[in-house]
């Protein structure tokens, strides 16, 4: 069991559910008395901002902790909503097959040929930036990948006996792919959303950091980067703490998706 990153990830989930209960100041309000303090820990911090403070005076040790909620709920919708498309494409892909097979694995090749950074952007400017355009451009970038991955894993399991068995049962095929399919991808597929949890908090970071995500003042890991990178030299806390954030957060993420994937492959776990 990778019991450091469950910690982790455990702690995180904890701080994004309860964070009106466990941050210690609003991550808006402004005190510009106080801004720019360095951490408690260091020379001239104050014991009021275990972290530190921005450049408007905010608690960092808040804002990190309302930024947590926000990077893991773009993180549930967008692998709900993309993870879900591509499920039912790569399940309806792989068992019809023929020309429904070839129309929607060329729609995966031309969603894989879109530069993912700048089609969010263009989502950013088009429809404006909120929560909303976030989730949809993650999602609209996210279910290809599982679209391909789970095809492969249908393609195989459409030539078992079990398939056949239903067919000459005469079961639709409607039924076989919910109830014969589906529960034979699942674990491949609960996979595929841990491993992509890490993708998700990286692209909302990124799409932050240019401009294209949340809009300030709702604190963000990659907005908070982003305000900071101007003030390196001489308030590296301000962006160095939310990437420690990132660093924790999808390190241990990814540990703990390939444990999983060796826990639910057969074939993995004989090794």
């Amino acid at each position: 069991m990778p019991w450091i990153p469950i910690a982790i990830i455990s702690a995180i989930v904890v701080m994004a559910l309860f964070a009106p209960l466990l941050a210690p100041y609003s991550p808006i309000d402004q005190t510009l008395r106080d801004k720019l303090l360095p951490p408690a820990w260091m020379a001239g911090g104050s014991d009021k901002y275990f972290l530190g403070t921005d450049a408007f005076g905010r608690d960092i040790l808040s804002r990190l902790i309302y930024g947590a909620r926000v990077s893991l709920m773009v993180a549930l919708l967008a692998l709900t909503a993309g993870g879900g498309v591509g499920l039912a494409v790569g399940i309806v892909a792989g068992y019809v097959g023929g020309a429904v097979d070839s129309v929607l694995m060329r729609l995966v090749d031309a969603a894989f040929t879109f530069p993912a950074i700048l089609f969010a952007l263009l989502l950013a400017v088009t429809m404006g930036q909120g929560l909303g355009t976030l989730v949809t451009a993650i999602s609209l970038l996210l279910w290809a990948s599982f679209a391909r991955v789970i095809r492969g894993e249908v393609l195989s399991l459409r030539q078992r006996d079990f398939v056949a068995l239903a067919r000459v049962r005469g079961c639709s095929a409607p039924r076989i792919m919910l109830t014969h399919i589906l529960p034979n991808v699942l674990n491949t597929f609960m996979v595929l959303v841990t491993l992509n949890i890490g993708v998700v908090i990286i692209a909302e970071a990124t799409l932050s950091f240019l401009g294209a995500g949340i809009p300030p003042p709702t604190p963000t890991w990659g907005l908070m980067i982003s305000e900071g990178r101007g003030r390196i030299a001489d308030a590296w806390w301000v962006a160095l703490i939310p990437g420690i954030a990132i660093t924790l957060m999808v390190l241990s993420v990814n540990l703990f998706g390939d444990w999983l994937r060796d826990r639910l492959d057969p074939r993995l776990r004989q090794l």
